[in-house]
């Protein structure tokens, strides 16, 4: 049964899972969930470790409440602060996958004092500036403008509903654009048969970074899910690390 807390008149669903400190928090990517693969083996690693662990869906996600096209980057980035607020004490390692990754991202900038490590999987900051509106033609920007939405094809199901909104609040979270100074060990998965955020964001990310121990690991065919067995087997690897460097 999930545990809920409410922000902004939505109820957002989490589950989680006591233990040692520091905590691993696990967030999740655009449409997700916390019932993915990822979620779920980090979770059942950290209880046969004893460590703390918390997932969550973000509002219009999942188990939570409010309604996805209603949603962008702040607003769901300020979902995971209150459930990571509400729900953990002290420092976290903050393991972000895909849009994940870019909420870590902020998460860490906003709020260094409860980030104790970052580990992120295909991480996609600004992706809706760098992603779907640079790949947008003058008639679908005119049409997101005009229109408010426009229906985009996704290979994860039913197509993905991009919103003037989405778009617009993305330009006021954008990480790639200003100093993003990190004073924690940071790992950063990557595979390189990703059709979603290519390697070339990965390389873009690690050069704006700035850090003492900041790394890039890139797994050849690994694809957007990041989710076999050996993928998953590294995930546990790059958090050990990242709480053992702390």
């Amino acid at each position: 049964m999930a545990q809920t807390i409410t922000r902004n008149g939505n109820a957002l669903a989490y589950r989680a899972t006591p233990g040692a400190g520091p905590g691993v928090v696990f967030l999740g990517g655009f449409k997700s969930d916390m019932q993915g693969t990822k979620a779920l083996a980090l979770e059942d690693w950290a209880r046969a470790q004893g460590r703390a662990f918390l997932r969550l869906d973000y509002s219009g996600h999942g188990e939570s409440g409010g309604t996805f096209e209603e949603g962008g980057i702040g607003d769901w980035f300020r979902d995971a602060m209150a459930v990571i607020e509400s729900a953990t004490t002290g420092p976290q390692v903050i393991v972000g996958s895909s849009m994940g990754g870019w909420i870590s991202l902020l998460v860490a900038r906003t709020h260094p004092e409860r980030v104790a490590g970052l580990v992120t999987i295909a991480a996609a900051p600004d992706f809706t500036e760098d992603g779907y509106w640079a790949a947008f033609d003058p008639d679908q920007r005119a049409t997101v403008m005009d229109k408010g939405r426009i229906s985009v094809p996704s290979d994860y199901g039913d197509p993905y509903v991009i919103t003037r909104r989405l778009i617009e609040d993305g330009r006021d979270h954008l990480v790639l654009r200003t100093p993003l100074r990190l004073h924690v060990p940071v790992r950063m998965l990557q595979g390189t048969a990703d059709e979603a955020v290519p390697v070339a964001t990965a390389l873009r990310l690690l050069d704006h970074m700035e850090g003492d121990d900041i790394r890039l690991t890139l797994v050849k065919d690994a694809d957007h899910r990041f989710s076999t067995g050996p993928d998953l087997a590294l995930i546990q690897r790059s958090v050990e690390e990242v709480i053992a460097a702390i």
